[in-house]
């Protein structure tokens, strides 16, 4: 039985050595982080909106972005001497980038969220209207109208591609 492959993984990012090498990773992190914070904005104002398929489109430049993130600050906080004493302000204004964007993220997960929990009580509303819908009107002995139970329900397909 053959497993399937692994995806490659990106080649790791030579150590941070010099200031000016300090200086460009601090640099393109910020870059990163610019990227990261435009698309989440898009994609919560998305969301938002009702328009998921548009926010469904970011989803794998997310991804890139983060993981790009993710590498780059480790290889951040590697160096956090070499910055800490070349550039002594960086490592203070990133830690408030990395606040703000948690913030912004925290948002976006709230906002997710709240989508998918409208989104299922849609499917659930239908669903039960479709099953009372769809059972016998009886009454019970005591006068009142059974309600019809799990197993007389059809089940519910939804369709992905609408």
């Amino acid at each position: 039985m053959t497993q399937p492959a692994k995806p490659a993984t990106p080649p790791k990012a030579p150590a941070i050595s010099t200031a000016s090498e300090a200086e460009r990773a601090v640099a393109y992190l910020n870059k990163i982080m610019d990227r990261l914070v435009e698309t989440v904005e898009a994609e919560t104002a998305q969301v938002r909106a009702g328009r998921l398929r548009d926010a469904v489109a970011n989803d794998e430049a997310k991804v890139e972005l983060a993981r790009a993130y993710a590498a780059e600050t480790e290889r951040v906080k590697a160096a956090k001497d070499i910055i800490a004493k070349s550039l002594p302000d960086a490592l203070e204004q990133l830690r408030k980038r990395h606040g703000a964007l948690r913030a912004l993220l925290q948002t976006n997960l709230t906002v997710l969220a709240t989508a998918h929990a409208v989104s299922e009580g849609i499917i659930r509303g239908v669903s039960g209207e479709l099953a009372r819908k769809q059972a016998p009107s009886t009454y019970g002995a005591t006068g009142r109208a059974n309600t019809p139970g799990s197993k007389t329900s059809q089940p519910l397909a939804v369709s992905k591609s609408l």
